[in-house]
């Protein structure tokens, strides 16, 4: 049976702008370039600035005079309300000035074959039959880029049938990789593992009785060799504790992921833009944010025209509203966008001058010890905005300073308490961590117990499990690992 019945519900809703909003905060700067161009380029009624400036604003005010405007009576579209923006929009001009010369927005790339294409070119050095050359080109495309085959023998033979219409065994793929495409540059690629690829290097240079040593470690001890069980690699072998440090050296000479040694000139370099940069003028410090981040948005200048030409009009049809109509949503669409990038500005500015402050006495002096126990909410309650807020401007934007671009989360740390009652910053314990470890005895590291100990003694009472929790963030090794002869 069907009712009726009037339901009342208190919700929360994003609109589009606020999501728009949202979506533009996180954006690195050079993200945020791209999804201008996208934008300015699905909606023509954004223009960037480019065009001329010099007579704009007189004329501007000389053609759209309020007085007597003529407005469409059915949807009360205020056209003048469209047409009453500055060529230069307000937010540019109330942070920073730039030039357009400021900087070179633009970055070169040389041209160059990729590292696939690279191998690919020299397997035409060897003679192969027709099976062989489309089996090992196969093989070299499906290398990673650490220059190593992960997949298993047996699918790529399957694969080989499947798309390539070639039929081979286990056997002849085996063959064509060993023979051939672990022959080429740089030495080491086709390796389906660590081991393989380091006796490869080894093999291929000229053999004496160190590499001897090292390749009888590598092919019958690996697993010794890499949980450094130097006791038990001295007993199989029977050598001196000389010759099997004279040994490790040698492999240590290799080149784990010789895909990454691939030099052609195709490979992209990451470039980090920094967001905001912070300089210290005369002892105080001096916050901008990257002009890249305020271009210069306003309405173009051919729907200004097109808007004109209906207000002067003595007659409207059908098609002439439709028309004024679809300029009104790419108008709006524009507006919301421009007023996005302004709340996006302010945003970021406010954001990153509260972390400034918190962080006052750390970006003055550059000394880490100084950084201050810093959580998200702090910022956020100065600034009174959502966490969430901060944590998208954090995650995802750089600040340039006196002492190198950072990546400002990493200003953000937990706090602990030490003996004498200060609540200091998990990043300073991490820095002290990090220098005990390096001034250890690297024949006797010391253990997470050990490290406790100093810590305690220090001043920083720290439990074994958080030493190594910290240790492992910090990307150090257990204290077997650290171990060296």
């Amino acid at each position: 049976m069907l009712k009726q019945s009037l339901q009342q519900k208190l919700l929360q809703k994003l609109s589009p702008q606020q999501i728009q909003l949202m979506k533009l905060i996180q954006l690195p700067t050079q993200a945020f370039e791209e999804r201008l161009k996208q934008e300015i380029e699905e909606n023509p009624a954004l223009d960037t600035g480019k065009e001329e400036k010099d007579n704009l604003d007189s004329e501007f005010d000389n053609e759209y005079d309020d007085t007597g405007t003529e407005k469409i009576d059915a949807e009360d579209i205020n056209i003048d309300e469209y047409l009453s923006d500055d060529e230069i929009p307000s937010y540019k001009t109330q942070s920073n000035n730039y030039s357009a010369d400021d900087e070179e927005k633009s970055i070169p790339y040389a041209a160059g074959t990729t590292f696939q294409q690279s191998l690919k070119d020299q397997l035409n050095t060897f003679r192969l039959t027709e099976d062989e050359k489309a089996i090992a080109e196969f093989l070299v495309g499906s290398l990673d880029e650490s220059g190593y085959l992960r997949r298993n023998i047996l699918d790529l033979v399957d694969d080989l049938a499947f798309t390539g219409n070639i039929f081979t065994t286990e056997e002849k793929v085996i063959e064509v990789l060993t023979q051939k495409v672990q022959r080429l540059d740089p030495v080491g690629v086709g390796a389906r593992n660590l081991q393989e690829c380091l006796i490869i290097q080894l093999k291929s240079k000229e053999l004496n009785p160190v590499r001897e040593t090292a390749i009888e470690i590598l092919e019958t001890a690996f697993d010794h060799f890499v949980k450094k069980h130097y006791k038990k690699l001295l007993e199989k072998f029977h050598i001196s504790e000389t010759e099997l440090k004279t040994a490790i050296e040698e492999i240590a000479k290799l080149n784990p992921k010789p895909g990454n040694s691939y030099s052609g000139s195709s490979k992209i370099v990451e470039q980090i833009v920094p967001d905001f940069t912070i300089k210290i003028m005369d002892g105080n410090l001096d916050l901008t944010l990257n002009s890249r981040n305020a271009p210069e948005l306003h309405v173009s200048k051919e729907y200004r025209n097109m808007l004109k030409g209906y207000q002067e009009a003595e007659t409207k049809n059908k098609s002439q509203k439709d028309a004024v109509f679809f300029i009104k949503q790419k108008l709006d669409a524009a507006k919301w966008f421009i007023d996005s990038i302004k709340q996006r500005q302010q945003t970021l500015l406010v954001t990153m001058n509260a972390i400034m402050h918190f962080q006052y006495d750390y970006f003055l002096t550059g000394d880490e010890r100084k950084l201050k126990p810093m959580i998200l909410k702090d910022i956020a309650d100065q600034i009174k905005m959502d966490v969430s807020t901060v944590s998208r401007v954090a995650n995802s934007k750089y600040v340039s300073t006196p002492y190198g671009t950072k990546l400002i989360k990493e200003f953000f740390s937990e706090s602990m308490t030490n003996d004498q009652g200060e609540e200091v910053s998990t990043r300073e314990i991490k820095k002290i961590l990090e220098t005990v470890i390096a001034e250890e005895n690297k024949r006797k590291p010391l253990t997470d117990e050990k490290l406790s100990k100093i810590l305690k003694e220090k001043g920083y009472p720290i439990a074994r499990r958080t030493v190594a929790k910290y240790r492992e963030q910090l990307d150090i090794p257990v204290a077997r690992l650290r171990k060296e002869i």
